[in-house]
């Protein structure tokens, strides 16, 4: 018998690649998580974690043992909502920001969906003012998108700032205009990187306009120029040029949930819940 407590830590060791960032994601000591992993070793017969002052790193056995903790907590979860009859039932239409869907985000909606497997998930990814629109339409249940810091409406997941990013070797002449790689309009990310350029003095030209983030990120890995990203969504192979290339400052943006009011509030609360709960960097 494997404890769902000592798998559900593994998991997260599993995902962070840290016994002190596992730790803090449920709550626990460092020591625990320590005691945790070695009692779920002991009733495997396996070594499962391999740990040395750099890293951590799962064996062969530990990848096997990943898949089955994940298949055991969801079974695990179903038959718990099924017996205490607090299973959610029902449709749950939920909208995300694209850039917001490479956080953390579509792993809390796969545990989402393993907690409560009777609830029918409807994702719809797209920019934040077309979620924005179809959630006062009545389109969708619950949106997650970037808006205008301080805005009263929904709540705040959690506040960044918007960065320049592009190519570690890219370069702007003196008096050349600002090469913008944008989402087509409207968008929050577009209005705010042209808004500041004027406001600067600054001129600029499109040289690519986009829908999604992948083609933003396309053009930018062409070196076609520079596009506005939140910084905590940075990709590893871009940098932040804000400061290098003296671009002005674009100001901040909030992470927000929004409910439509008439949604079946239960699943709502329970999403939007799993979401504020869990970091989404």
């Amino acid at each position: 018998m494997f404890d769902p407590a000592l798998l559900r830590t593994f998991l997260a060791v599993a995902e962070t690649k840290s016994f002190t960032r596992a730790g803090a994601q449920l709550g626990l000591s460092q020591p625990t998580v320590s005691q945790h992993i070695r009692r779920l070793e002991e009733v495997a017969g396996r070594w499962l974690v391999v740990r040395d002052t750099r890293a951590v790193r799962l064996t062969d056995n530990g990848d096997a043992m990943a898949g089955f903790a994940r298949t055991i907590l969801a079974a695990h979860a179903a038959a718990e909502s099924y017996f205490t009859g607090s299973a959610m039932r029902g449709k749950l239409r939920f909208g995300a920001a694209d850039d917001l869907a490479m956080t953390q985000l579509p792993r809390i909606l796969r545990h989402f969906r393993q907690g409560h497997p009777q609830v029918n998930l409807e994702l719809t990814v797209n920019q934040s003012g077309p979620l924005y629109r179809r959630l006062k339409a009545g389109a969708l249940d619950l949106i997650f998108i970037k808006m205008h810091p301080g805005q009263s409406e929904g709540k705040l997941v959690r506040t960044d700032s918007m960065v320049w990013v592009g190519l570690e070797k890219t370069t702007i002449e003196p008096g050349q205009p600002v090469p913008l790689i944008a989402y087509q309009d409207p968008s929050l990310s577009r209005q705010l990187s042209i808004d500041a350029l004027e406001a600067a003095g600054r001129t600029w030209r499109i040289t690519c306009s986009t829908r999604e983030v992948n083609g933003v990120l396309a053009a930018v890995r062409a070196g076609l120029g520079v596009a506005v990203f939140p910084r905590s969504l940075i990709p590893s192979d871009l940098v932040m040029l804000s400061n290098r290339l003296e671009l002005p400052d674009l100001g901040g943006v909030d992470f927000t949930l929004l409910a439509n009011p008439l949604a079946p509030s239960e699943p709502v609360e329970a999403l939007s819940s799993a979401i504020m709960d869990r970091s989404l960097a």
